[in-house]
């Protein structure tokens, strides 16, 4: 901790903020490498798997986002009763998190005989309608390790003890990835799953990730400071207090989620279809290389906000904003551009001879969608880190009421309205861009009025 009467310079916030933020950077970059690989296996099986994983992310990303996010938010209760001195406090948080996120895993159990339903409501080609529901269905059982490591995570974020997030993702993509290769391609005598193997793949390697991350929160070093075995009562006030709070903070990731799924489901009906779906996937796994990052650096916000606002300490809270805000802008600037000037660099890594006319229609795409993710990106990270902020101190209702109003007028309605149009792909991702523009000055706008100084999740000692 550094002392509050010292004036830290530009230099020594953002060493502070990177302290916090290089092993989530790295963490997070493991899983961007994670889902790189794996729809690079994809792709490498069917260009129309690429498609339909990618309608299927969007699907699967909003109730799993509602279930993962609101598991994840344990880390700013840690974050808070830390900064606050109340240590032994810290175990019941976790726990609470630990019930919702098996509550939220087991409910993702019945949508699998609804997945042909959802997906049918789509109205994507046959072909692409089988593929994305085989891979919804062999997903779902991986909500629950999912939103456990969510939970694990939190605990070790909340502390500032990012390194060990860092450990735990690496054991998921290690374990992703091998068994990816077995499942998708049937290596070493495995049946070759394709896109169903992907979706065992991740439900295997998060359960292995799962299994290491309560392995290290439930060591003796951490029960002895935090009560993080004793503390496994159900304790429903401290479970209401962390739903109100923890539920609109999924919510935003929840909302924000279906809207891009409407967004896809919308590409998906165009003449070009697949093409689209496909140059928006490609598009949209490209870009993580500079959003993820970004993420962790958002985390590391939340985090220094949280403790900081524990301790009572607000002023201190909002330069360690602004300094991971420098910070994320300087890393997202120089990767965006590499993605005007090698567009074709990223596109070698999704070539697939298979279907020669639709990669052609692919590989005509993806550099233009490139250059809106170039010209939306730093916006995109401002979101990230004062949305994030706000959450830390607990403004959690803003940040989903944002996500509620926003996307729905400013994309989908005009992609929607646009569908027909001549290059229709590229107004759609135009629509995007003018909604995520629009949405980072509103988050901007919330941060510097400053209210959310004044708020704490936790309850008075």
């Amino acid at each position: 901790k550094m002392n509050p009467k010292t004036a830290p310079t530009r230099r020594t916030r953002w060493k502070q903020i990177l302290a916090v933020a290089w092993p989530l950077i790295i963490a997070n970059s493991f899983w961007n490498l994670q889902m790189t690989i794996d729809r690079i296996f994809i792709v490498q099986f069917s260009t129309d798997a690429m498609a339909a994983a990618m309608v299927f992310f969007g699907v699967f990303w909003a109730p799993m986002a509602l279930v993962q996010q609101t598991a994840a938010y344990v880390t700013t209760f840690v974050a808070q009763l830390f900064g606050a001195q109340r240590h032994k406090e810290i175990g019941s948080a976790v726990w609470q998190s630990i019930y919702v996120s098996i509550v939220g895993g087991l409910f993702f159990l019945l949508l699998i005989p609804l997945a042909p339903t959802i997906f049918a409501f789509m109205g994507h080609e046959e072909r692409l309608q089988n593929l994305e529901v085989i891979y919804f269905q062999s997903m779902c059982p991986a909500a629950l390790p999912t939103a456990l490591v969510a939970a694990a995570s939190g605990f070790f974020t909340g502390l500032g003890q990012s390194a060990v997030i860092m450990r735990i993702n690496a054991v998921g993509m290690v374990f992703n990835v091998i068994f990816g290769y077995l499942l998708i391609f049937g290596k070493f005598g495995f049946p070759a799953l394709g896109i169903v193997g992907a979706g065992y793949a991740a439900g295997l390697s998060t359960l292995l990730a799962a299994f290491y991350g309560f392995f290290l929160v439930f060591q003796k070093v951490n029960e002895t400071k935090y009560a993080t075995r004793s503390s496994w009562n159900f304790n429903p006030a401290l479970l209401k207090r962390f739903l109100s709070y923890g539920l609109p903070s999924g919510m935003q990731w929840a909302l924000e989620g279906l809207a891009f799924t409407v967004f896809l489901a919308i590409i998906g009906r165009m003449p070009n279809g697949a093409a689209g779906l496909a140059a928006s996937g490609i598009s949209v796994t490209v870009m993580m290389l500079a959003i993820l990052p970004a993420f962790g650096m958002a985390q590391a916000v939340s985090v220094l906000v949280g403790q900081y606002l524990g301790e009572n300490r607000p002023d201190d809270a909002e330069k360690a904003s602004w300094s991971g805000l420098q910070v994320a802008w300087i890393y997202v600037f120089i990767t965006a551009s590499t993605f005007l000037l090698f567009p074709g660099f990223y596109l070698t890594w999704f070539h697939n001879a298979e279907n020669a006319a639709l990669w052609a229609q692919v590989q005509e795409i993806v550099p233009y969608i490139l250059m809106f993710v170039s010209a939306f990106i730093l916006f995109d990270s401002m979101n990230l880190v004062f949305s994030f902020a706000l959450k830390g101190a607990g403004d959690t209702s803003f940040v989903s009421m944002v996500a509620l109003t926003l996307p729905w007028p400013l994309m989908v309605l005009p992609t929607w309205l646009m569908k027909d149009f001549e290059g229709s792909i590229y107004w759609c991702w135009g629509a995007a861009s003018v909604y995520i523009i629009t949405q980072a000055l509103v988050f901007w706008r919330r941060f510097a009025g400053g209210k959310w100084k004044l708020m704490r999740v936790i309850s008075e000692a």
